[in-house]
């Protein structure tokens, strides 16, 4: 059997080879040009931050010198520092164009893939003060994905998202969109990334029957953990859940020790909104800060793909924390925990979710912007009785559709 080229799930990242191409054509259309010269402020900051602190430094020039230079890395082992935020600065003005197979989602990860799993490259994301950085360049980002310019990747061209072929892949029909309008109605690339589904699509499973918990996401399963501790080594290669980690050290940690993590992940034409998969009444809901680019390194070579990272990711990475009390007392308090892996610096949490506000099973809660994103269902111990055999994590499987019927609650 080949070995699965784990780049591939998710559909983030294409395979080793087009991910060589992509990058030796960023830097090619990079070297000489603006984005070279006329760094934008976000950048300029970050470059003064690293090169002012002997520490970072240091760790800024190992983890590009620590990436292999024979094949299949020499065609991307980034030269130096500079170089590599040169890369960065010219991604600030593009939106990601569709790719039959070779897609890049997430150009950021993209470029720093190698780094982020090298020994220097470890510590380095883990910095607060590069999180802070990074957050700033991510944020100037997704003003660009905020802003008309960013609608040039809607065409009808074999790299744009109108594409039949595109079309296809996203299921655009299933979604609500202007036919008739040049950029189908969307404001932005954001926009047309949060897109909603068209009416009739996703239908709540059962809504009268407050045993059924439905998806929270539409996302394929990646892991089922029973008996979940307090605190656990998450950073270890199996990536136990850590619930006081995971959870920010909110009070309710205590209510779901000894319960039920259930984590699936999104793929890149997946729709990025999260839905409540009980009824029930808003307890908290915030947004918790982390990291962007860091790794497990537990995981050795394998850590380069964010994917295989998810569990550790889950407690380190920017996530929101929403708690919701569900009307069957046999649920009781349950955490929707959507996690922002590599590009995703913004998990917005719905204006009307907000604590003592009351949802129907099924409300939208929030949403992703811009990138690779996985999330976590916590339940409290005996809340469960079985989970629906297409939340169950197996290989090839496919996404389960939001608002679909993920578990039974106990009798």
């Amino acid at each position: 059997m080949a070995e699965q080229d784990h780049k591939q799930q998710g559909g983030w990242l294409p395979g080793q080879e087009d991910l060589e191409a992509w990058l030796q054509g960023h830097a090619e259309r990079t070297a000489g040009s603006e984005a070279e010269t006329q760094w934008h402020p976000a950048v300029q900051r970050f470059h003064r931050l690293v090169t002012s602190d002997p520490i970072l430094r240091m760790y800024a020039t190992q983890m590009i010198e620590q990436v292999p230079s024979a094949k299949p890395y020499q065609q991307r082992h980034l030269h130096s520092f500079e170089q590599m935020l040169s890369l960065v600065n010219a991604v600030l003005t593009m939106a990601p164009e569709f790719s039959d197979g070779s897609m890049v989602t997430t150009p950021m990860a993209g470029i720093l893939d190698w780094t982020m799993g090298t020994p220097a490259g470890f510590a380095f994301y883990r910095d607060p003060r590069v999180n802070e950085s990074l957050k700033d360049i991510l944020n100037a980002w997704c003003a660009f994905l905020d802003s008309e310019e960013s609608l040039y990747v809607l065409n009808d061209s074999d790299t744009g998202w109108k594409s039949d072929t595109a079309q296809r892949v996203v299921g655009m029909s299933q979604f609500a969109h202007d036919p008739d309008d040049p950029h189908w109605g969307f404001t932005s690339w954001n926009d047309f990334f949060t897109r909603r589904f068209a009416d009739g699509q996703r239908p709540v499973d059962r809504p009268d029957d407050d045993r059924v918990i439905v998806s929270a996401c539409e996302s394929t399963p990646y892991k089922l953990s029973t008996g979940v501790q307090r605190r656990d080594e998450f950073w270890v290669k199996s990536q136990p859940y850590s619930l006081e980690d995971l959870l920010a050290n909110d009070p309710a940690v205590d209510e779901f020790v000894g319960g039920t993590v259930h984590q699936a992940f999104l793929s890149a034409t997946n729709y990025h909104r999260w839905h409540s998969p009980v009824a029930g009444t808003v307890v908290r809901a915030y947004v918790r800060p982390g990291t962007y680019f860091s790794e497990a390194d537990s995981e050795g070579a394998d850590a380069v793909e964010p994917t295989n990272s998810q569990g550790y990711l889950a407690h380190v990475a920017s996530r929101a924390i929403i708690l919701i009390e569900a009307d069957n007392p046999t649920i009781g308090l349950v955490a929707v925990v959507p996690v922002g892996m590599i590009e995703v610096s913004s998990c917005v949490i719905g204006e009307q979710v907000v604590p003592g506000h009351h949802l129907e099973k099924g409300e939208e809660l929030g949403y992703f912007q811009f990138g690779g994103s996985t999330q976590c269902l916590l339940f409290r111990p005996g809340a469960v009785e079985s989970f629906a055999l297409q939340a169950i994590p197996q290989t090839a499987a496919a996404p389960v559709h939001v608002r679909s019927h993920v578990a039974t609650a106990a009798r």
